[in-house]
């Protein structure tokens, strides 16, 4: 499937070249900025993006509910703006997801599940935040990017504070209340009686994508010409070394690994960034050094050691982690069961929400992964379809943002580190995870539009 998503030049990218990146990060939006509106809305779904499991759990816990849906409003309506106001892209892509999500709701109905609410929220995946990414990919640009890169790095050391704090409480403990105000905690199984910690989010997987993230930003910066405060900078690695035992995590382990590798082939490209990538491993090295010395990181290293190797041990080893998780996932999906109906079981039907609708548990009713939902949901057609647009955007991005490096832009080759599996494999059912594919995503398509830039094509 081939397509192009064009994006010209437009007076908010006129502004920004006006405008430094090295002032506040807290002034987010310039009052003379034309989407200054817009990008507030941006910024807005960013903030509910990491601060949704908060009100979820500790400050509105009676609307826990109800705020899982809170973002889903705001998407809505900034896409309905640029739509208004001819700004999203003319794009195959979206064009198709979009036809796939309408058609989705009938099928459900008349082939599949039958409920209405089910197909509806199943369908806004499709109809809401896939088209929002374009949105932010159309209203941010370069300077934007480089900005909430800056606000999230401030953003990663509370955080860390938060997680050590929920790591040796007990999860009857105020900071690791669950959604709803549940006494039995937010903490997810890791090892030796310690629990994964979910930080401000609602389940622990928002903690290994926020930190995911900002291990792509600390790079960023570490070898970027941007000016920017080091005492912070040192602050976020060290935060990040911190998190990445604390999260008794292999997934963000696995993806600070896949961050530093893309860095690699960055600077086989751009040799003169090699000193500044040097300075950036010795600041993580030396973060390490003095860390090890502390009993609290000492006991969190030994917890996520037994975690890494016990799992890695169940599930045959690295490599099995990966064929299993990633190429397994697709070849399980598309020889699913014979007995698949041609439309599906349903949209929705796979997301947790659907499956407590339907049968008044959480429960996985069609596939645990990903693509084996898509497929389920939609029938091989319509799934597969869903699944290749999302493959074709990954390999745009890929030519797009490889091509940025040659230019000396690294920014979008190292959010391609993180956002790559995420946008091609995330799963779209859980609110979080949709959530970051989402920003993610659109972060990337903006980080290609950088203030010399005139047009861009993916």
């Amino acid at each position: 499937m081939t397509s192009k998503i064009t994006y010209s030049s437009t007076a908010s990218d006129k502004t920004s070249k006006k405008k430094s990146t090295n002032g506040t990060v807290f002034n987010l939006v310039d009052k003379n900025d034309p989407y200054r509106l817009l990008k507030l809305g941006i910024w807005a779904y960013f903030f509910l993006l990491i601060f949704e499991g908060a009100l979820r759990k500790w400050f509105l816990p009676g609307l826990s509910g109800p705020l899982l849906l809170i973002r889903d409003p705001l998407a809505l309506w900034l896409v309905i703006l640029c739509w208004k106001k001819g700004l999203l892209p003319k794009t195959s892509y979206l064009s198709i997801m979009v036809l796939i999500g309408i058609l989705g709701i009938f099928t459900a109905m008349l082939f599949g599940h039958g409920s209405l609410p089910v197909a509806i929220y199943g369908a806004r995946i499709l109809l809401i935040h896939f088209p929002f990414m374009f949105v932010i990919g159309r209203i941010f640009n370069h300077n934007d990017v480089v900005k909430l890169g800056k606000l999230t790095l401030c953003m990663a050391i509370p955080v860390a504070v938060l997680i050590a704090l929920q790591f040796y409480s007990p999860q009857s403990a105020w900071v690791n209340r669950g959604v709803g105000g549940d006494m039995n905690g937010s903490g997810f199984s890791g090892a030796l009686g310690y629990f994964r910690p979910s930080g401000t989010f609602s389940f622990t997987n928002g903690n290994t994508l926020f930190f995911s993230f900002v291990a792509c930003l600390i790079i960023y910066f570490w070898i970027s010409a941007q000016n920017i405060n080091k005492i912070i900078l040192l602050g976020a690695t060290t935060a990040l070394v911190v998190a990445i035992p604390l999260s008794i995590s292999r997934s963000l382990f696995f993806q600070v690994g896949v961050s530093l590798i893309f860095t690699m082939v960055a600077i086989s490209r751009k040799p003169k960034y090699f000193g500044r990538m040097l300075v950036a491993l010795a600041g993580g090295f030396l973060a390490i050094a003095i860390l090890s010395n502390a009993s609290f990181f000492q006991t969190a290293t030994e917890v996520f050691n037994h975690r890494f190797e016990s799992a890695n041990k169940a599930e045959g080893g690295v490599e099995g982690v990966f064929l299993d998780r990633y190429l397994g996932g697709l070849l399980r999906s598309v020889s699913g069961p014979s007995e698949l109906p041609f439309f599906g079981y349903g949209l929705g039907m796979g997301t947790n929400v659907g499956s407590v609708l339907l049968s008044g548990g959480r429960t996985f009713l069609i596939a645990e992964g990903e693509w084996g939902r898509l497929i389920g949901e939609l029938g091989l057609l319509m799934g597969l379809a869903v699944i290749l647009i999302r493959l074709g955007i990954c390999l745009k991005l890929v030519q797009a943002c490889y091509q940025r490096i040659t230019h000396g832009d690294l920014l979008p080759w190292i959010l391609l580190s993180f956002g790559l599996l995420l946008v091609a494999q995330a799963q779209w059912a859980q609110p979080t995870a949709l959530g970051f594919s989402t920003f993610v995503g659109g972060l990337m398509i903006a980080s290609l539009k950088s203030p010399l830039t005139r047009r861009l094509h993916i």
